[in-house]
């Protein structure tokens, strides 16, 4: 009859260890009141518990420290610290040991160990120790794969490995929205603002200690998330910048075109690169974490070959009286020279003052001209400007332009203030 050898048992033992920071003890408060039949008893154990804060028994927080009882959550951007131990349970001495921790991620396999070089021998009861950290910038199932080899004193080589399973976990939503603004009056391209939603969804608080904006080369940022006051500058989030679980917090920044990509008319279509978000935070006894965004995308708008925007208009005008306003049109086509005519078209608000199909002249490629012009509103409350047309005569073209701008028309008995 055939026996199988038995397994033979290897000499070396592997332990793996997550590091992490310690956490408030917390314990649960019993307490009742004097006239109830325990009396003073429960307060009195409560008092004499050392894990209870002097003074504030019944709050749930101690003074002490406790280590992790379990793995716990890790969230992307945070640092993934283990301790490796291999210990040498045997009575002979081992040699040529080799420890080598790789972190197998859904697209790809690294190499964490500090050094990958063998050591030479491993007296009985020593150990070989190794602290391994990886900044985790995927999510998803993460596995810890830790190999040990080594050579017996009889000469035979051992290998035997151990797999350590985990999962990454999303620690933001991050949301963001994009607004073209008309504010940019001196360039062809407008200003563009972002607004970036941010919300916990952990289930701890998290202090944010840095939210900012990288712009693309083609823009420059301006942060809209402080005000100045008695000279300082202030947050609009307060002193506190703790971010409760699943509490939302909207960040703004205003972007503007460099100067040398401004000044091309047109340079500035289709999808651009605005930038990437910088996120730094820390959780409980400051773990820190940070994530960074992508690169954010718009979709620039599209002005075809001749834009009209508005470089002055008041706020607030007065019933039947007019107002000026004044337009800039700018050529956005870099090849073709244009011929323009203006033709002013009244709506049941707006009635333009002028002569309309007036000639503009020839427009140069990436040019422009600002043109002056009244109108008054017949109809009181917020109006649109509408009912420009600009024809060019030598490709027959019309482009109109409604919807301009609005402007609040109050009676000529309100003082309008300048």
């Amino acid at each position: 009859m055939e026996v199988n050898p038995p397994k033979q048992e290897h000499l070396l033992a592997l332990k793996v260890m997550r590091l992490t920071k310690p956490t408030l003890f917390t314990n649960i408060p019993v307490t009742c009141e004097e006239k109830d039949l325990p009396g003073d008893l429960f307060n009195q154990l409560m008092r004499d518990d050392p894990s209870t804060v002097n003074g504030a028994e019944i709050l749930m927080l101690g003074e002490m420290l406790t280590l992790p009882q379990n793995f716990g959550n890790i969230f992307l951007g945070e640092t993934f610290s283990s301790y490796i131990s291999v210990h040498n349970d045997s009575n002979q001495v081992v040699k040529d040991i080799l420890v080598k921790a790789d972190l197998q991620t859904s697209s790809q396999r690294l190499n964490l160990s500090a050094s990958n070089a063998a050591v030479a021998e491993l007296k009985p009861d020593c150990c070989i120790d190794d602290v391994i950290h990886h900044e985790v910038k995927e999510i998803g199932t993460h596995i810890l794969v830790c190999a040990v080899s080594y050579t017996t004193q009889g000469g035979e080589k051992m290998y035997f490995r151990k797999f350590f399973k985990f999962q990454v976990l999303k620690p933001l939503d991050v949301k963001t929205k994009f607004y073209n603004a008309e504010s940019d009056l001196s360039s062809v391209t407008d200003e563009v603002f972002l607004e970036a939603q941010i919300q916990n969804i952990t289930t701890s608080p998290m202090f944010m200690e840095k939210v900012s904006l990288e712009p693309s080369i083609m823009y420059t940022v301006a942060e809209l998330n402080s005000v100045s006051q008695a000279g300082e500058c202030v947050t609009t989030f307060g002193s506190r910048a703790y971010l409760q679980p699943m509490d939302t917090r909207q960040y703004l920044y205003c972007l503007k075109p460099k100067k040398e990509f401004a000044e091309k008319a047109g340079i500035i279509k289709g999808v651009t690169v605005i930038g990437k978000l910088d996120i730094v935070w820390k959780t409980n006894l400051g773990e820190r974490g940070r994530l960074q965004t992508s690169q954010l995308q718009r979709m620039a708008p599209g002005y075809g070959d001749v834009r009209l925007s508005l470089e002055a208009i008041p706020d607030t005008v007065n019933l039947e009286e007019p107002f000026h306003i004044t337009c800039k049109i700018t050529n956005c086509s870099s090849e073709r020279t244009m011929d323009l005519v203006l033709e002013m078209c009244n709506t049941n608000s707006i009635h333009w003052c002028g002569i309309s199909g007036r000639q503009l002249g020839k427009l140069h490629p990436s040019s422009s001209l600002c043109l002056a012009l009244t109108l008054l509103s017949s109809v009181q409350g917020l109006q649109s400007v509408s009912g420009l047309r600009l024809t060019d005569t030598f490709l027959k073209r019309t482009y109109e332009y409604d919807d301009i701008a609005q402007v609040c028309v109050v009676s000529s008995a309100v003082k309008v203030e300048s």
